[in-house]
């Protein structure tokens, strides 16, 4: 992995935790010139402070407003050159019933988990062609089956699919490669992080994160992903199951939906 990823201008988003971050770590190992953003200064900072002597470029940015990312993509083209590959990873998730949720929430979600990956896709979009590099859209089983309680994070996953479907063979000729990754339960702090139906943050996950595929697994499996060249990647036995269930056998998929997500008719994760 190190030779394919050396010196490579990789662009990650949302690389301050989680998924972000392990992947942030993998390419900085692996040779690459990395740039990241995050809405947080101080996790920036903290990331910059542990790699003080590789080629990395970090912005706050917030991916649900288009001048951020791109100013974001355009600063990296000025340190780094240019852009061999984007990984559209930065999101947010929701847990709330969507009959008790405010539309606002949903509008949130759209924004940060679709809006950003097209904004950044549209401004990096000239290098990577250039450089016929690749564009990754970092999904989620959400993106092949709805999940209850999750229907605004749902919908930016479905969409996010179909968007990257469309440009993939838009970019046939360009020799752009388009992927979407599929993580399944990973451990992060997205669902720490997840809105409520009034907008705060949940503040706590109803998973068992201790059972879930680690971040930095997740990550090696993305990066192999991605050398590889896959059309699209989905992690995690529940995740395969979930996705071959829902193709084959939608009413049985949602049956057990249901019975995974509530408990005497309340939403429970």
């Amino acid at each position: 992995m190190s030779s394919y990823f050396k010196d490579k201008v990789v662009v990650v988003t949302g690389g301050t935790e989680g998924i972000g971050k392990a992947l942030v770590e993998q390419l900085i190992v692996a040779g690459a010139k990395v740039a990241t953003c995050g809405r947080n200064h101080d996790k920036l900072y903290h990331l910059q402070s542990t790699f003080p002597s590789v080629p990395l470029h970090t912005m706050v940015a917030d991916v649900s407003r288009e001048n951020d990312c791109r100013r974001f993509m355009e600063t990296t083209i000025k340190v780094f050159g240019g852009i061999d590959i984007l990984i559209n990873n930065a999101g947010i998730s929701m847990r709330a019933l969507f009959k008790e949720t405010d539309i606002e929430v949903i509008r949130n979600v759209m924004e940060i988990n679709f809006f950003g990956m097209v904004y950044c896709t549209k401004y990096a979009l000239p290098s990577i062609i250039e450089r016929k590099g690749t564009i990754v859209g970092v999904s989620s089983i959400a993106g092949y089956r709805g999940l209850p309680g999750r229907s605004g994070y749902s919908a930016s996953k479905f969409a996010m699919k179909g968007w990257l479907e469309s440009i993939k063979t838009e970019l046939v000729d360009d020799g752009v490669h388009v992927m979407w990754v599929c993580p399944g339960f990973t451990t992060s702090n997205i669902r720490n992080a997840a809105l409520m139906q009034d907008g705060s943050t949940a503040g706590e996950s109803p998973m068992e994160e201790g059972k879930m595929m680690s971040a930095e697994t997740c990550a090696g499996h993305i990066l192999t992903s991605i050398r590889k060249k896959k059309r699209s990647l989905i992690l995690t036995s529940i995740g395969k199951r979930t996705v071959f269930l829902q193709k084959v056998f939608p009413r049985l998929s949602d049956k057990l939906t249901h019975r995974f997500f509530f408990k005497k008719g309340k939403l429970v994760k």
